[in-house]
């Protein structure tokens, strides 16, 4: 929406910005599905093509009238609209029961010292970026917020597993099985 760019400078400026951290460039490839996808839509339209030295044709793209509104109109409707998503985490979270706890536990807690890792980093581009006006940096913001409050829970179900607050074995999982199992015959109506 700036101005017209080619998609290696698209990504080149992602990446400058660090807006890397929350929209996912590394895969060159996706980038250009991407901008097809855009230029089918009618959303964004080459304007030209470049050549620079010795480096291959680009193609610079604008966005078009249609594009504007329709980019604004996501906006609104992402920062408005409980979404769901399908992150990995919950996901093997609902599987728990095929490990053992203590092997959840070793896991979880390697993931806890990932997690202060991040936000170490996250800390350390807050701090570089000082000068920068914060409105820039709400996003960083958001993903600290997320992994401190990830941490928390994580640390409190390493807690409840070293515990024994919660657990299970084999036989217990087949109990509770068996008592939440929906009878066959009545799943034929």
């Amino acid at each position: 929406m700036e101005e017209p760019l080619h998609p290696y400078r698209m990504q080149r400026l992602i990446k400058e910005r660090g807006k890397d951290e929350v929209i996912n460039v590394t895969q060159r490839a996706s980038l250009y599905q991407t901008i097809q996808r855009l230029e089918r839509e009618g959303l964004i339209t080459p304007q030209k093509t470049v050549r620079d030295d010795k480096r291959p044709e680009r193609t610079v793209y604008e966005i078009t009238a249609k594009g504007r509104e329709i980019a604004l109109e996501w906006m609104r409707a992402i920062l408005s609209t409980l979404t769901q998503e399908y992150p990995e985490f919950p996901a093997a979270m609902s599987f728990l029961p095929l490990l053992t706890p203590s092997d959840v536990a070793s896991q979880l807690e390697l993931r806890a010292k990932a997690i202060e890792s991040e936000l170490r980093r996250i800390d350390e581009v807050l701090q570089e970026a000082q000068a920068v006006p914060r409105l820039f940096l709400l996003e960083m913001e958001y993903l600290r917020v997320l992994h401190a409050a990830e941490l928390s829970w994580v640390n409190s179900i390493v807690g409840d597993l070293s515990a024994q607050r919660i657990t299970w074995t084999e036989e217990w999982l087949r109990q509770i099985a068996a008592k939440f199992s929906i009878d066959p015959k009545l799943d034929q109506d």
